[in-house]
Formats: C-alpha cells, sequence, structure tokens
C-alpha cells in the first residue's frame, strides 16, 4: 500500500506518516517498504489516469498529496510494514485501521488460495478428460462410418441379355 493510501486511512497527513517512518526505521527493513522508483511513479499515475476517464491524479489524493512535491517519490508499505504501522502510529484510530487492513490481507490470502485451488482442480480436470475426447472423437468416426449407406457392389460383368425369343 502507498504512503499516501495508508496516511488517508490512519487519518494523518503523508508527512506525518513518512516521519514516524524515518524515526523508527529500524523497525522498517527493506522487505517492510520500499521507495518507488521514478518510472513506478510515473507508471503507476500514467495507468490510474488512463483507466478512467473521470479519475486523475488530483482526485486520488487528498489535502497535503494534492499538492506533493514530485521529488518526493511514494513509498510503499508491504503487509509486513503496515503491520509495523501500528506500534509507531499510536491512536485509537490507528489501531482500528491497523486491525481492518490486516482482515483485508487475511481476506486476500484466503480468495487466492481458493482460486489457486480451483485452477488446479481444473487443470486435473482437463488432463483428465483429454483422454476420454481422443476415446469420443473416435467413437463418432465409427458411429458416422456405420451410418454411411454401403457402397453400391461394384457388379465386373455387364448384365447379358436373357437368353431365348422375345417376340
Amino acid at each position: 500500500m502507498l504512503d499516501m493510501h495508508l496516511a488517508k486511512l490512519y487519518g494523518v497527513s503523508t508527512k506525518v506518516l513518512n516521519q514516524a517512518v524515518k524515526r523508527n526505521r529500524d523497525r522498517f527493513p527493506v522487505d517492510f517498504i520500499f521507495q518507488l522508483t521514478k518510472g513506478e511513479a510515473d507508471a503507476m499515475w500514467s495507468q490510474i489516469v488512463t483507466t478512467s476517464h473521470v479519475l486523475n491524479r488530483s482526485q486520488t489524493v487528498t489535502g497535503s498529496q494534492k499538492h506533493r512535491n514530485p521529488d518526493f517519490l511514494p513509498y510503499a508499505f508491504t503487509e509486513q510494514g503496515v503491520a509495523m504501522l501500528s506500534s509507531v502510529l499510536r491512536s485509537k484510530r490507528a489501531v482500528q485501521v491497523n486491525i481492518m487492513i490486516m482482515r483485508t490481507f487475511v481476506k486476500l490470502r484466503e480468495i487466492m488460495a481458493t482460486h489457486a485451488g480451483l485452477a488446479r482442480k481444473i487443470d486435473e480436470l482437463e488432463q483428465k478428460y483429454s483422454k476420454h475426447d481422443r476415446h469420443i472423437q473416435a467413437i463418432f468416426r465409427i458411429i458416422k462410418q456405420l451410418l454411411e449407406p454401403p457402397p453400391e457392389p461394384i457388379d465386373p460383368e455387364p448384365e447379358k441379355p436373357p437368353i431365348g425369343f422375345r417376340g
């Protein structure tokens, strides 16, 4: 999650959130928080703008983010980084927001696990029935052959005229 979104949830400015993180830098190793590169930030903003006709950068940010200095690139927090924020931001709102975010992460993991299990089951069925498909196709070919009328027998000799008087 980006610092600006977390700040909005926690009811603080992005600057306050980032200052709290900087004061407690030892609690936020690189696998908890990282700063986006200029290219990543630009790509993110261009995706937000192009995916909606109404949405633009100023509509995605509030308060101090509207006039955010483009020289300051946003920070992104991993799940562990968001959890660590609860030890840095100590308001009642921060605790409630953290609980809500953690529950959301758990729900996302459950959904992803369900989709992974479903995808695995589909693959298993696909492999199982691909063999059946070949057998079924062979059966249909045989049935079609049986439904075709038998070919006319080829008589090697032309029909001879009857013997005897015709009158």
